[in-house]
């Protein structure tokens, strides 16, 4: 079974690579501002302490006053995971930079929650729906959606 590492731990390795950009952690889990999620992930990925090459699973979270996107990541070699966490503000059009140059299998992910929640990610190759059809009125996960 999987170690997870401790978000303040996480936290503390970004921040002395990329000062201030571990903006908050807890035992579980690392915020980061929505600008600095990808260069977050880059390290993450490619750093040989923590090595999280391999992308598990992109969510979304409506809080209605914000969404939250989760990258829960991990390292086969080293035996662990990471949870990385971004927010973002508003309700019109909310975006982030796409990872999927950084992992192969956000490809997917990224556009099931810009199909199902509608949060775009700025350059994904292929920013299109993937449950549901072009011309879909809205994203139905968001607690907005009117039925």
């Amino acid at each position: 079974m999987a170690k997870a590492l401790a978000g303040t731990d996480v936290a503390r390795r970004i921040n002395e690579t990329f000062s201030g950009v571990a903006l908050e952690s807890n035992k579980t889990d690392v915020w980061v501002a929505p600008d600095d999620l990808h260069r977050a992930a880059k390290f993450l990925h490619d750093d040989k302490e923590l090595d999280c090459a391999m992308l598990l699973a992109i969510t979304a979270v409506d809080y209605v006053e914000r969404f939250e996107l989760v990258y829960h990541l991990r390292s086969m070699r080293k035996n662990h995971t990471v949870v990385i966490k971004t927010r973002l503000s508003g309700r019109e059009e909310p975006a982030i930079s796409s990872v999927t140059d950084i992992w192969q299998g956000a490809d997917l992910q990224e556009r099931e929650v810009w199909d199902l929640m509608g949060i775009r990610f700025e350059g994904h190759p292929n920013m299109k729906r993937v449950l549901l059809w072009e011309g879909f009125p809205g994203h139905p996960l968001r607690r907005d959606f009117v039925r």
